[in-house]
């Protein structure tokens, strides 16, 4: 199977999973963002195995990030992040390898950061009283759209690259299609439905147009460094899980604040 039928048969079937998981919220999607979340965390440890981080405080750290987010909000999901310092730091002093504590430590610690944090401002936004469901749907569908339309565009008309030494398949004429895509899913999704007002809806977008391919794009530098193409190949042709998340563990947090500040 050729790599673009590959990626329409994963999203054909994976997107509308995610979405009814999404839709029934709680626990359901608490379980989900732990599941994605130990499976890209998995690869991205497995990326920098030499720099050795401490996975099993990292494991844990997630879930615990995971767990306040879904029980108290940001003041406990920031407990569970704290928490994975100390279990880091716990486990390096017993642990028998000679890498430099800091960066054992701080690889664990920005791991969780980047997969854990990210997710749980999935959470959050999901847990927005009486329209979480439609703002969650709203980000993932416009990052979906956004991603789909710069791989499209970038193919057929793309000729001018954004970051060369990056991600060498990303153009401008994809980051415009992405970016039409972004501000046209808020707008359409949130038009007359007692949440944002127009304008807010396209402030919404626009804010998603640059946190997600900056999310993508942070993902590619990550993985030039460790000198690899994909995450995993978990996902056939789309890559590891991390390689599907790196726009929305973006876009989410960048969402959740803009969407704060404006109502």
């Amino acid at each position: 199977m050729s790599g673009f039928w590959s990626r329409i048969l994963i999203a054909a079937v994976g997107l509308p999973a995610v979405l009814g998981l999404v839709w029934l919220g709680g626990w359901w999607l608490w379980t989900l963002a732990v599941a994605a979340g130990l499976v890209a965390l998995h690869e991205l440890y497995g990326m920098a195995r030499g720099l050795r981080p401490l996975v099993p405080a990292g494991y844990t750290g997630l879930v615990l990030v995971l767990l306040g987010a879904q029980l108290s909000g940001p003041t406990w999901m920031l407990a569970g992040f704290l928490a994975t310092l100390a279990l880091a730091f716990l486990l390096k002093g017993i642990s028998e390898t000679r890498q430099s504590l800091t960066v054992a430590v701080a690889t664990t610690v920005a791991g969780v950061a980047w997969v854990g944090l990210g997710l749980a401002y999935v959470l959050l936004l999901r847990a927005i009283p009486e329209h979480g469901r439609l703002a969650v749907f709203t980000v993932l569908l416009a990052v979906f759209a956004a991603d789909t339309l710069a791989y499209v565009a970038g193919r057929l008309v793309g000729r001018h690259k954004m970051a060369p030494v990056i991600s060498p398949g990303k153009t401008w004429e994809g980051f415009v299609a992405s970016t039409v895509a972004a501000l046209l899913v808020p707008f359409f999704a949130l038009y007359h439905q007692d949440f944002l007002s127009i304008w807010e809806s396209l402030v919404l977008g626009a804010v998603i147009a640059v946190a997600a391919p900056v999310g993508d794009l942070f993902e590619s530098a990550v993985k030039r460094d460790f000198g690899v193409k994909d995450s995993g190949r978990l996902l056939a042709a789309h890559g590891g899980v991390l390689d599907r998340l790196d726009a929305p563990l973006f876009a989410a947090v960048a969402a959740y604040y803009t969407i704060l500040a404006l109502t």
